[in-house]
């Protein structure tokens, strides 16, 4: 059984970037109804997908019964996503990123200025639902957007490391429409540390 992660901050831990009852309910609604609708999905499948750990039912999709595909898809995306969503958030972060993680940022992108104006980018102009993604990729670092609960490991296109949340249910109580506004406030919440603890976990994969 897949389990919602406790926060390791309260709810209005974020404010005044993101409030409190956003985060009561984006956690705990939101992302345990993905919980719960994953872990429905998977029993109804059978065999032993319920058994595997979250990250190999993603990135083997393709081998769970085409009837409760989508449901795994989307819930446990949902899961995944989130996951790493809170992870890389906290009170007092922001800033830059140091060390290793910074100098690659500079090699691909030409500096975290130029880097952040493409991964901002990315979430302002994804259409609908979705995420924008810092992910490693044989070693280099890439941006991208995914729609909806997809994420890079399901087509094989990177591991993740950074994850922004651009459903309408991570902000809009505070900002209303200003999806831009979000994504700039977001950026004073980034824990680089735990960050660049992903970027090295995913090298270690290559």
């Amino acid at each position: 059984m897949h389990k919602l992660p406790d926060l390791t901050y309260d709810f209005g831990a974020l404010e005044p970037h993101i409030d409190a009852r956003t985060m009561e309910i984006h956690h705990g609604k939101h992302h345990a109804a993905y919980v719960s609708n994953l872990n429905a999905a998977l029993e109804t499948a059978g065999g032993p997908f319920g058994d595997w750990p979250l990250e190999r039912i993603l990135t083997s999709l393709g081998e769970l019964p085409e009837a409760e595909r989508q449901a795994v898809r989307n819930n446990g995306g949902g899961h995944y996503n989130h996951s790493l969503f809170w992870s890389v958030l906290g009170p007092g972060k922001g800033g830059k990123p140091s060390g290793a993680l910074a100098k690659s940022i500079e090699k691909a992108f030409g500096g975290f200025e130029a880097f952040t104006e493409k991964l901002g980018k990315a979430a302002i102009t994804r259409f609908g639902s979705g995420w924008a993604w810092l992910s490693v990729k044989g070693g280099d670092l890439l941006v991208s957007s995914t729609p909806n609960q997809d994420n890079p490991i399901m087509d094989g296109s990177g591991i993740p490391i950074l994850g922004l949340d651009v459903w309408e249910h991570a902000y809009y109580l505070q900002y209303q429409n200003r999806r831009p506004d979000y994504v700039k406030a977001w950026w004073n919440l980034v824990d680089w540390e735990a960050v660049g603890k992903r970027y090295s976990a995913a090298l270690e994969k290559r």
